[in-house]
């Protein structure tokens, strides 16, 4: 119980310490013009994660943790940490567009488009994992995909057109 309980904590705690940065990042990016683009999903997102983290509290605690499923999740942490690197002030959990921007191609954007999302499938499948959570691995991983299909078609459409523009 306390490996899960500090894996959690961890993660909670790395879960507001983005949504702060990600808060501070989407303010200034306002205030310099930019705009945020098909924001009506964006609830879903909130909702999917927030449930996610709260039902592995639930379910996750009264085992152990896999230390193999553990390392995994650790790569991907510094994958995640490479991105937000790579961003740097652009990163944001919203969709933002600041006109006359060059695309970031720089940093895992050399080799895949939305390599963030990557890492997103990846945590919401092996955190579960991790604590022994192969059904709740499942289903998470198939509504995170659902909204992830929203989400990416959205965000296409908004660098498309600011691509266009």
């Amino acid at each position: 119980m306390i490996p899960a309980a500090i894996l959690l904590g961890c993660v909670t705690a790395e879960r507001l310490g983005e949504l702060w940065l990600a808060r501070r990042n989407t303010r200034a990016l306002l205030e310099r013009g930019a705009r945020e683009v098909a924001p009506g999903h964006y609830r879903l997102i909130v909702a999917l994660h927030a449930l996610w983290l709260a039902g592995l509290w639930g379910f996750g605690l009264s085992g152990g943790v896999d230390p193999g499923w553990l390392a995994v999740f650790v790569g991907l942490q510094v994958l995640r940490v490479w991105v937000l690197l790579t961003l740097g002030r652009r990163w944001t959990t919203r969709i933002i567009v600041l006109p006359g921007a060059a695309l970031v191609r720089a940093g895992a954007y050399r080799f895949m488009k939305h390599p963030n999302y990557a890492v997103v499938v990846g945590e919401i499948a092996v955190l579960p994992l991790c604590l022994g959570l192969h059904w709740y691995a499942l289903v998470f991983s198939a509504a995170n995909a659902a909204v992830l299909a929203i989400r990416i078609g959205a965000e296409n459409a908004a660098l498309r057109d600011a691509a266009g523009a």
